[in-house]
């Protein structure tokens, strides 16, 4: 029996999982937690590497990722003030679905692109 099958407790007001899916839901996350895969970076590099954010919402998404235990921040007691964000072990476990959901756009961006220009002229 696949999870499809059964009622949906991911659904559910209450549950931990849909607080989880919530999180990795915002675009911002997904790329951010993506940008941060291949190690630390500093907050110029992540919004150099993710285009279209504005420094805000990399700021934000940075923070809230932090406060759900996927992002860890360090500040080096350098002069001057360096900050590096990582990955912490929480959120390196998103990597592998956070992979396959950038397979899956980039397959299918083209078709999802088309349906669009279908619906609009329709």
């Amino acid at each position: 029996m696949s999870s499809f099958d059964r009622p949906g407790d991911v659904f559910l007001a209450d549950c931990p999982a849909r607080l989880a899916v919530e999180i990795i839901a915002d675009k911002w996350s997904v790329v951010t937690i993506y940008a941060l895969g291949n190690g630390p970076r500093r907050h110029g590099e992540l919004k150099a590497l993710i285009g279209g954010i504005s420094s805000k919402m990399l700021t934000q998404t940075l923070r809230r990722l932090q406060h759900h235990g996927l992002v860890q921040r360090r500040a080096f007691a350098e002069v001057p003030p360096r900050v590096e964000y990582a990955l912490t072990e929480l959120g390196q476990t998103v990597l592998e679905p956070v992979s396959v959901l950038s397979r899956w756009a980039e397959q299918n961006g083209d078709a999802i692109l088309a349906a669009q220009d279908n619906d609009q002229s329709g």
